[in-house]
């Protein structure tokens, strides 16, 4: 496969493509679905003014509600998936837009049930456990929804929050359309002034290069590109943030941080902690900033030379066969039923393999019925082996939820959805050390090692601290122009990386082309997840069955507790800075392993 020329769809083996129609055989079998899904609406307002009238009726509610779930999300990921393939194709994009717009009709012919089962009188719900045992299992998220009380509106008013949805959530989406279908990049010569063809994808390659003018020239071409855009990309920033404010506001949440961290049961000052302990460990940013400046041996470094290997004659090819083999072994600690499962996987098209004209960029896990499915742009490289044991992470723990746990809570939250996907390479990661006897390539997987570190704690927390203060300043009143968030971007770049490194003007329009600043504050769990992952795969490592189990009762868990007691369950606290402290001390005696080995 080659890393140069993006083919086609068309030209992709199937072997190569996953097998969507496990989901649905045909796009008329998904046509079919979607009638199916259009009359649970008729359905569900069925219900409307009967849910407080007996235990039987809120049981009836409960177990359609648990149908429709499965419905929806069947209708919603085979679109999605459809769409991913190639954003540019009409069908699916107009896919995409009628689940959309199903997805609006159903919120809003059921917007009444928030209201209603909140109007149940405390003895009232209490007596409906004691008539309908069965409703027992309901119990948990009849509460969940019953403690949101003070954020419930009338049903009018829920009814217009639903109906806004699509306006609140178009801003994502005319950026999706725009980064992935729309935006080209002038190709990027190297120094022999060969042109290389510049994409989305094949950028993550090209910043890579042994080779300083190709990735100096794909740096600069890729962000003077988005310079072009800024004013029109920080319009759409702009209107997401205010979607959000626009929804706490109305919920009456204090804050927007406040309003998307309690929807998963995260509190507020699991955020600010990270932030604030990353501040307090900067200066092993710093220190690594400058070993690598003085291991490259260059007057300046610059922001185009943090993502080259240190060590570059141990770089070598990985083809997906063999990283497929490499994480099977890998994750052979985690037991026998385990590697089954990634094998299921592997052999029977869960995945996605490579990029082609139009394919979603990145990567990710969809965990769907009758299994989990994965986006890949995989490149032959080391960092796309570990992608793939990320990315398998969140697909088993989506598996194992889904199959340990009814549906009402099968689905985990956001929060410790990178918990699973980073411990997978924690682990991939502690195997290959194991493995090698060799200086250089020890090395090697050292500086992927601190750049996993440098990449997901730092930099994710930095993005973290960026969404949280244009979150406050669009709160103020302030104006999120595009002036005044490269300025802030640049600001806090300056800061995370010290004064070891040039801080390149083009680095400022960065915030541009990060697509998670439009997924409502998430990039923070990245810098969580990967912390309790560090703690977990050293726990998993030296206390072996007894960690393994507690582990995959964590990973079978669902959303049936709350996160930070799901993560105790499987032995870290992300209350205290104690797992962000402890990753951060590894990162520092990588930093001096590094050094050592480079003498």
């Amino acid at each position: 496969m080659s890393e140069e020329k993006v083919l086609r769809r068309d030209e992709i083996k199937e072997e190569f493509k996953w097998r969507l129609e496990d989901v649905f055989p045909s796009d008329a079998a998904w046509e079919e679905a979607m009638k199916s899904a259009d009359a649970l609406i008729e359905k569900g307002a069925k219900f409307k003014g009967r849910l407080a009238e007996s235990a039987k009726t809120l049981l009836e509610f409960m177990r359609f509600d648990d149908e429709s779930t499965i419905l929806l999300y069947a209708v919603s990921g085979y679109a999605s998936q459809r769409g991913d393939e190639d954003t540019s194709n009409p069908k699916y994009q107009d896919f995409g837009l009628r689940v959309q717009n199903l997805f609006v009709r159903y919120s809003s012919a059921l917007a009444f049930v928030r209201p209603e089962i909140i109007a149940i009188p405390d003895e009232t719900i209490e007596s409906f456990y004691r008539d309908e045992p069965d409703l027992e299992l309901y119990r948990l998220a009849l509460t969940r929804l019953r403690r949101e009380r003070s954020h419930t509106l009338s049903e009018r008013e829920e009814m217009i929050l639903a109906a806004a949805s699509p306006i609140r959530n178009a801003a994502s989406n005319s950026y999706s359309l725009f980064a992935d279908a729309d935006l080209t990049f002038p190709p990027a010569k190297d120094s022999a002034g060969v042109e290389h063809e510049l994409t989305s994808g094949t950028y993550g390659v090209l910043i890579k290069s042994p080779d300083r003018m190709l990735r100096k020239n794909a740096f600069e071409n890729t962000y003077h590109t988005y310079e072009q855009f800024r004013n029109t990309l920080a319009s759409l920033y702009d209107a997401e943030v205010k979607g959000r404010i626009f929804n706490a506001t109305f919920r009456k949440y204090p804050s927007i941080l406040e309003a998307s961290l309690s929807q998963n049961e995260v509190p507020v000052s699991v955020y600010k902690n990270l932030i604030d302990t990353v501040h307090k460990n900067m200066h092993y940013m710093h220190k690594y900033v400058k070993l690598r400046k003085r291991l490259m041996g260059v007057d300046e470094l610059h922001m185009y030379d943090l993502y080259t290997t240190l060590v570059p004659d141990a770089d070598k090819k990985v083809p997906f066969d063999e990283a497929k083999k490499t994480v099977l072994e890998a994750l052979s600690v985690m037991g026998e039923d385990y590697v089954a499962m990634l094998k299921e996987g592997f052999e029977n098209r869960w995945i996605d393999v490579y990029e082609n004209v139009g394919k979603r960029s990145g990567a990710y896990s969809s965990g769907m019925r009758p299994h989990p499915y994965v986006l890949l742009n995989h490149k032959d490289t080391l960092d796309c082996m570990f992608t793939l044991a990320h990315e398998m992470g969140h697909a088993l723990h989506s598996y194992l939820s889904l199959k340990n746990q009814p549906t009402v809570y099968s689905d985990y939250v956001i929060f410790v959805a990178e918990v699973a996907s980073t411990c997978n390479e924690a682990l991939l990661m502690q195997y290959l050390l194991s493995k090698t006897t060799d200086r250089s390539e020890r090395a090697y997987l050292i500086n992927y090692f601190l750049e996993q570190f440098r990449t997901t704690l730092y930099r994710q927390t930095m993005f973290a601290e960026f969404e949280m203060l244009t979150g406050e300043m669009a709160e103020r009143g302030e104006s999120l122009t595009a002036e005044a968030l490269c300025e802030l971007y640049g600001k806090l770049n300056a800061e995370y990386y010290g004064d070891g490194i040039v801080n390149d003007r083009e680095i400022s329009f960065e915030w541009e082309r990060i697509p998670h600043f439009y997924y409502d504050y998430y990039v923070f769990q990245y810098a969580t997840g990967f912390s309790a992952a560090i703690a977990l795969s050293t726990k998993i490592l030296k206390e072996g069955a007894p960690a393994v189990a507690n582990y995959k009762k964590f990973l079978s868990g669902g959303c049936s507790t709350d996160p930070i007691s799901l993560l105790k369950i499987a032995g870290v606290d992300m209350n205290s800075p104690e797992p962000i402290d402890n990753a951060l001390k590894l990162f520092d005696e990588l930093i001096d392993e590094m050094e050592s080995l480079s003498k």
